[in-house]
């Protein structure tokens, strides 16, 4: 009882159009007729004067809209004395509204449960071990934080407990915990499993994922699609035939309460709430599948796509080099270390490097259990290496001509491997001698090959790789996905020009870099990879890959595709039912108030086939490629 009295009061109009019908029906009872007759029309005659206005002022502004109809039906109704259906119809444009906003709720489930989840709150654990509760914008980098069981986690963290279960769900869509131990990540809006644990903050609130992924969020669901728009062309059309129809249903039979009654059953709710209701599904499932498409418009821009290009580092490969081999020197002069003793002593050195490949050496070391030295003399020398002194032993980490200047002169010479484009070299010596050398490239996606498939199976008639990396670097790769076009050694003017003249359209770019922000603005559909992208990226896309995986792009075209097509076929199935009922009526076999009950299910008819939007899009690209690889060198 009291959800229908919120109803009401959230449907004011919807509560009215009910009271009157009720007090109209009191006074039939009570042979008082004609008071009824005349409160149901004043109501309907008021109603229709609203809709009215609105509907002239629409037309001054150059918009022919679908409420013509309904406003035409109110008051024909209302001229032929049949006012109980003219009250009907009242309830059905006011019902109609509130069935929209039911299923735009219903649809828009998955990406409200975002927004209902943000964290306001996190538990500070001072020096001291006393716990405060203070405002998540509170949290700076470096607190130590307590999450206890089946709390969000607040910022991004890393895991300091030994270990612990997060339920990712909200932000991956993987239904199962993820365990963690200690110094793993651990993103915020994760849900903590059944025990508490302490996380050391890596990130500002609003930098943190959850937060990044609810401002996504409200910009999309405070979005408008453009098909939306396509409804109201179909308003002059059907109001065209609408008319025919119920004027020469009044010639034939000479009976004014045809023309109201084929009018009645061609009131256009269905037109009206089926397009908005497919795109808020659309966007809905989009979310589920782990991209946050930030405008409804780009929906119907990825149903029609025809181009993509992608960007190459941090798309389509993993965008962080990788240890594949590790080659000690052998023979006489040389440092003669094991492989675990190389890639320990250069991971030691390399924690005191800015540079991009020392947080993949130290990771490799990690990853073996290989223990790290300190060193209170280690300095960077800036694009060449780092020079310390680990264990008591000189070590010189680096470029080749940066080691080969530290090799004593009875040392054997530093031996330099030839090298496949896209993999770079470490090299080290130890007390002034060779000590070997450590390769590493920048992996392939194992899903990119898949994926380049999967959209020419799609339709998608051009695909292209567009990149700042060198050309030598880059075509090897875009042949092993089956890229033909491939632009190299492009700046960002570079990409930006070529997205820009690029054919046949749509094109959709996909990237993660802030260099990639312009082209993502200027494309007609950009997609960011979002998961480690920038910011700059995120902001400038129209579309946001929360998942490290670049198959979700296949996803995001055909719920695009999908969506599109439930969104038409909904509009057509609402035309069809409305036109055979008009014929119904115009051959007298329909009474005006038993068509306006019958379009009251053809609404519902509508949004339900709209709502089938919630499920669009596929399970996953479904085979994985092997990973290829490149990398930048030193």
């Amino acid at each position: 009882m009291t959800r229908l009295t919120a109803a009401l009061r959230r449907y004011p109009l919807v509560a009215a159009a009910l009271a009157v019908g009720a007090v109209g029906l009191l006074l039939a009872a009570a042979d008082l007729e004609t008071a009824a007759r005349i409160l149901v029309s004043v109501f309907a005659g008021a109603v229709a004067l609203k809709e009215g206005v609105a509907m002239i002022r629409s037309m001054i502004a150059g918009q022919l809209g679908l409420d013509l109809l309904a406003v035409t039906a109110i008051v024909a109704t209302l001229l032929v004395g049949e006012y109980w259906a003219s009250l009907i119809i009242v309830l059905m444009l006011a019902g109609g509204e509130a069935l929209e906003d039911y299923a735009e709720h219903r649809a828009r489930r998955e990406l409200s449960a975002l927004l209902d989840r943000v964290p306001q709150r996190a538990h500070r654990i001072g020096p001291d071990g006393a716990i405060d509760d203070i405002p998540v914008d509170a949290v700076a980098i470096g607190d130590r934080l307590l999450v206890r069981p089946a709390e969000i986690v607040p910022v991004d963290a890393r895991l300091a407990s030994l270990e612990g279960s997060f339920d990712e769900s909200s932000l991956t869509g993987e239904s199962l915990p993820v365990d963690k131990v200690a110094g793993d990540e651990v993103l915020s809006g994760s849900v903590n499993g059944p025990a508490a644990v302490e996380v050391i903050a890596s990130a500002l609130a609003a930098d943190s994922q959850y937060q990044r992924i609810v401002e996504l969020v409200r910009e999309a669901s405070a979005s408008k699609a453009p098909l939306v728009r396509l409804a109201d062309r179909y308003a002059v059309p059907f109001t065209l035939l609408s008319l025919a129809i119920a004027g020469i249903a009044w010639a034939v039979s000479g009976d004014p309460v045809r023309f109201a009654e084929v009018l009645v059953v061609a009131t256009p709710c269905p037109l009206l709430i089926a397009a908005p209701v497919a795109f808020m599904g659309g966007m809905s499932s989009a979310a589920r599948h782990g991209v946050v498409v930030k405008n409804a418009g780009t929906l119907e821009k990825l149903s029609r796509a025809r181009t993509v290009a992608f960007d190459k580092t941090g798309t389509l490969t993993k965008g962080h080099p990788e240890v594949v081999d590790v080659r000690p020197a052998s023979g006489e002069g040389t440092a003669q270390l094991t492989a675990d003793e190389l890639l320990r002593i250069v991971g030691s050195a390399e924690r005191y490097s800015s540079h991009v490949l020392a947080a993949a050496l130290q990771q490799a070391a990690e990853n073996r259990g290989l223990a790290l030295s300190e060193s209170t003399d280690a300095r960077e020398v800036a694009t060449h290496g780092v020079a310390a002194t680990l264990d008591g032993r000189a070590l010189v980490v680096g470029k080749p001509a940066f080691v080969a200047e530290a090799l004593a002169s009875d040392a054997a010479p530093l031996s330099r491997p030839e090298l496949p484009s896209g993999e770079a070299a470490v090299y080290a010596a130890v007390d002034g001698r060779f000590a070997g050398t450590i390769i590493l490239r920048d992996r392939v996606r194992e899903e990119a090959e898949a994926t380049v498939r999967a959209l020419r199976e799609q339709g998608i008639q051009r695909v292209l790789m567009v990149t700042g990396d060198v050309d030598a670097t880059a075509r090897p790769i875009a042949a092993g996905l089956g890229i033909d076009e491939v632009h190299a050694e492009c700046l960002p003017d570079d990409k930006v020009r070529i997205i820009r003249d690029a054919t046949p359209r749509p094109v959709v770019m996909v990237g993660d870099g802030v260099n990639d922000a312009p082209v993502l603005a200027v494309a007609d559909v950009g997609i960011a990879m979002g998961a480690r992208g920038s910011t700059a990226a995120g902001e400038s896309a129209d579309a946001v890959v929360l998942l490290d995986d670049v198959s979700r792009v296949v996803e995001a075209v055909t719920i695009g595709t999908q969506t599109v097509r439930i969104a038409l076929q909904s509009i057509w199935l609402g035309i069809i039912i409305s036109v055979g009922l008009m014929l119904v009526a115009a051959a007298g076999l329909l009474p005006a108030v038993a068509g306006a009950l019958l379009q009251e299910v053809v609404d519902l008819v509508a949004i339900l086939a709209a709502l089938r939007a919630v499920r669009a899009g596929t399970k996953q690209v479904p085979a994985r490629m092997v990973a290829r690889e490149t990398s930048p060198t030193r």
